[in-house]
């Protein structure tokens, strides 16, 4: 699906102006959200416990040195003798922060210029543009330049993952706003002559809130997917920090001896990155009134 066809869907989800009291009950009884957000929980939790309980994802032990799995070691050791459960472990942590994080920031700006250019017309021409240039630019090269620039931290690769997303969040909530402002209610409170930040507030910004929701499911996927091929490029999270990206290849050279180095933290980011997906999809179901009246 194009990003135009994906925009175009996403802008036709606008909530009423009325508070639907079935929405938060379709929400629970969507099997696509009901076990994709239980996938989702289940990472969290073995992210946030997992390292606790294993050993040092930094520790090297030369004795085991590709080691295959076993009951010792149940997904096998690198070229360095180093835990892969751990890292494994470890890396979702850093999977997880990095989706949330950009999926968050990406959104807020976004919605601030959306907001701007969906009802003040004459910055419209200036922010779109601006986000159509960046647009231009592949989103990996992009931030591959930009933490190439400032090196390669957290901090910088979550930013750099940031940029190429914000320019579809903000076509997204223009959408929406150049189709809420319409709407006669809208009219009405600019006849009535309600201010612009009380309209925007009142009127305009509760429609975004569910396309939105629904659009950050997909920034997470996506910026889990971006750090894990910035890390297997060598231009993302530094080496000594555990990641998926950098786990797969480390163990790339290894692949034919020992496959399990690049196995299961490439199951890891699989999994993660289809249940956000399914997750994503039921919300889109729940929250898309067309579709919503078809289930």
């Amino acid at each position: 699906m194009t990003d135009h066809a994906q925009d175009a869907i996403m802008a036709d989800a606008v909530l009423s102006e009325h508070e639907d009291p079935s929405l938060l009950a379709g929400m629970l009884n969507n099997r696509a959200i009901f076990w994709g957000g239980g996938l989702l929980i289940l990472f969290a939790l073995i992210a946030a416990i997992g390292p606790f309980l294993t050993l040092d994802p930094t520790e090297l032990n030369p004795i085991k040195r590709l080691k295959s799995p076993s009951a010792e070691a149940w997904f096998g050791s690198d070229f360095l003798g180093r835990d892969i459960f751990s890292r494994v472990i470890y890396g979702a942590r850093v999977s997880l922060v990095v989706g949330i994080a950009v999926a968050l920031i990406s959104v807020g700006i976004g919605l601030i210029l959306g907001l701007v250019a969906g009802y003040v017309r004459v910055l419209d021409a200036v922010i779109m543009r601006t986000m159509d240039g960046l647009m231009s630019i592949p989103a990996i090269l992009l931030a591959i330049a930009l933490i190439s620039l400032s090196g390669a931290t957290l901090g910088t690769v979550i930013l750099a993952i940031v940029i190429p997303e914000v320019p579809r969040v903000v076509r997204l909530v223009r959408a929406v706003v150049l189709t809420v402002r319409e709407e006669p209610y809208v009219e009405a409170a600019i006849a009535a002559g309600t201010r612009l930040p009380l309209i925007l507030k009142r009127h305009i910004l509760p429609n975004t809130i569910a396309p939105l929701i629904v659009q950050a499911t997909y920034v997470c996927a996506s910026a889990m997917l971006t750090e894990s091929i910035l890390g297997f490029l060598g231009a993302g999270i530094p080496p000594e920090i555990p990641s998926w990206g950098n786990i797969m290849s480390e163990g790339r050279t290894y692949f034919q001896i020992s496959p399990w180095i690049i196995f299961f933290p490439g199951i890891g980011l699989a999994l993660t990155v289809l249940a956000v997906n399914i997750v994503g999809d039921g919300l889109r179901d729940t929250l898309d009134p067309r579709i919503a009246r078809k289930i």
